[in-house]
């Protein structure tokens, strides 16, 4: 049962309130008929210059389902779709699923390594996948991946016209791969399965229900290897209308723009969102360009802008951005990592005031457990209030006790939304999912008196100095207050006379106006300012700056990889 003492609710809009169980008893395929049914002639998606309508999405979508019917594959095999934001990424999607296939997400930039591991762990038998990788990595790890029965290739400019499609290619903006028979393995093109006349384009039957498997989505493995979140198709549509409710979102009355990749889980739920709502999509293949997303945020009058706030600051520092009419932007999604409250101000200061709104979720949650308020107040630097129909408790990531309001704790989720385990894991599973059927996120959050939760850190972020928890997200926003630092990530690196100790070491970028300023002055600038600031313990032993920090694939800062650095 839900925990009955959920003092949050007391904040939440006046239209939000617990939903009947029975909203989400049905599969995420039946949840979209309506778009499909209702409005096929609209856009659906754009991608660079072309358009697509929800009709055709159907019947592309059906004519994959057929093929994959047609080649024996059945409900519950699993799917991998290794392609950036592309049409086809949607169809292969939509096709899998109408007949119960599982769909894993795979990045096109993993290693070869890596892409042996995650087709081998989640069982792929069918990958649709770029000509540039089969030709780069696949055909290199083939014999690694006996269970892979069936590879579909796909070109990024395969819907472009012709002639875009020979430019892109002759001038190398547009990778190409050459494809070629292999052995024992089922070798198809994307394009004309969708266009083969043999296949059918009438939705096809299945027997799925609301508890089987949607996805097998995997973690970063920070810890050890990846793991695959198992999100059933209740557990998806359970969040797609718990936000959507939230948010009060009206069908067709929107526009979408995000830098997400789909094979992220915020943004294959966010493109999920835009299907079931009926809103155009403006797909992004390099969402650090910028200036595509202006020209496309201009002429389509975006209505959502969905992004990781390290893409955020690279947008709004676009002098594009800057100058763009921004009266038709209602809302800005952030969601991913922490965005410091500086910048946020920053962006507001563009966009508009109460447009930003911050959100917490991860990948086994399917994937949001929290939102700031649609209509009422928004803090920022917090990521709002539990979700309805949804239990939030924090405890102390050492006894595991809860912990009190305005003290920081362990963010333990416990919701329709949250996973039904990891493949194969069942022991990691253990662990993450306790007996009470809280999932332990492994974030550190406080609550306020208003129900709202503020992140201060990752467990596996918190640095211990001589004792003393420092929480590395509270600390960089301190930091970021300093006019100088553009961005900036602490880590703890061991301290060699204090076995068990840590210093904080700051990495850092530096605003254009600080540039030209001596780079030891600076950091001797910055120290002493944050003497100020923080705590002693919390001032940093160490400041690096750079010219650029590194960025995880979803544009988050790469703290795995700085700690790397200091093993």
């Amino acid at each position: 049962m839900i925990n009955q003492e959920r003092f949050w609710t007391k904040s939440y809009d006046e239209h939000v309130h617990d939903l009947d169980p029975s909203l989400w008893d049905t599969t995420f395929t039946h949840a979209l008929r309506q778009t499909f049914d209702t409005i096929p002639d609209n856009l659906a998606l754009e991608f660079l210059g072309v358009e697509l309508t929800f009709g055709e999405l159907d019947y592309y979508s059906n004519k994959f389902a057929h093929m994959l019917l047609e080649s024996g594959f059945r409900k519950g095999d699993t799917i991998g779709l290794n392609l950036v934001n592309t049409p086809q990424y949607i169809i292969a999607l939509l096709g899998a699923m109408k007949i119960g296939l599982v769909v894993t997400g795979v990045s096109p930039l993993l290693s070869e390594d890596q892409l042996v591991y995650q087709l081998t762990d989640s069982e792929t038998k069918v990958l649709v996948t770029l000509d540039a990788v089969f030709e780069k990595r696949l055909i290199a790890i083939i014999d690694r991946v006996p269970l892979l029965k069936m590879i579909i290739t796909t070109n990024v400019g395969d819907f472009l016209p012709k002639f875009k499609q020979i430019l892109g290619k002759l001038i190398k903006k547009i990778p190409t791969g050459k494809i070629k028979p292999i052995e024992g393995k089922d070798v198809k093109d994307f394009m004309k399965i969708i266009k083969d006349k043999r296949y059918d384009s009438l939705l096809p039957g299945n027997d799925l229900t609301p508890d089987d498997l949607a996805y097998i989505l995997y973690t970063g493995g920070a810890t050890g290897p990846p793991k695959g979140a198992m999100l059933t198709h209740r557990s998806i549509v359970a969040d797609l209308v718990m936000v959507q409710t939230w948010l009060s979102w009206e069908r067709g009355a929107g526009v979408a723009l995000s830098g997400f990749p789909f094979f992220h889980v915020a943004g294959i739920f966010f493109c999920e969102n835009c299907l079931y709502l009926g809103w155009p999509q403006l797909l992004v293949v390099n969402p650090r360009d910028t200036d595509h997303m202006c020209s496309l945020y201009e002429k389509y009058e975006v209505t959502a802008l969905v992004n990781v706030p390290s893409l955020f600051q690279m947008l709004f520092k676009n002098p594009k951005f800057q100058r763009l009419d921004h009266s038709s932007l209602d809302t800005c999604i952030s969601s991913a990592s922490p965005f410091p409250v500086e910048s946020q101000k920053e962006l507001e200061s563009l966009v508009g005031e109460n447009k930003l709104l911050e959100v917490y979720g991860m990948t086994e949650c399917s994937p949001l457990s929290t939102m700031n308020p649609y209509r009422g107040k928004k803090k920022l630097g917090s990521i709002g209030l539990p979700l309805m129909n949804t239990d939030i408790k924090l405890v102390d990531p050492i006894t595991g006790e809860k912990v009190e309001i305005g003290q920081a704790g362990e963010i333990c989720v416990k919701g329709p939304q949250v996973m039904k385990g990891y493949w194969k894991k069942p022991e990691e599973t253990a662990n993450t999912i306790d007996k009470d059927g809280y999932l332990h996120t492994g974030d550190v959050a406080i609550f306020d008196e208003d129900g709202y939760l503020r992140i201060v850190d990752r467990t596996k972020d918190m640095i211990i100095v001589g004792g003393f928890k420092v929480f590395s997200n509270k600390l960089e926003n301190t930091l970021t207050e300093h006019p100088a630092i553009e961005m900036v990530a602490t880590i703890g690196v061991p301290n060699p006379e204090r076995p068990g100790s840590e210093y904080v070491k700051a990495y850092l970028t530096v605003t254009p106006k600080y540039s030209s300023v001596d780079k030891s002055q600076l950091k001797s600038e910055i120290a002493n300012w944050a003497k100020e600031k923080v705590a002693p313990y919390e001032v940093p032993k160490f400041i690096e700056i750079r010219e650029e920090l590194p960025l995880t694939l979803v544009g988050k800062v790469d703290k795995k990889e700085l700690r790397a650095e200091n093993q």
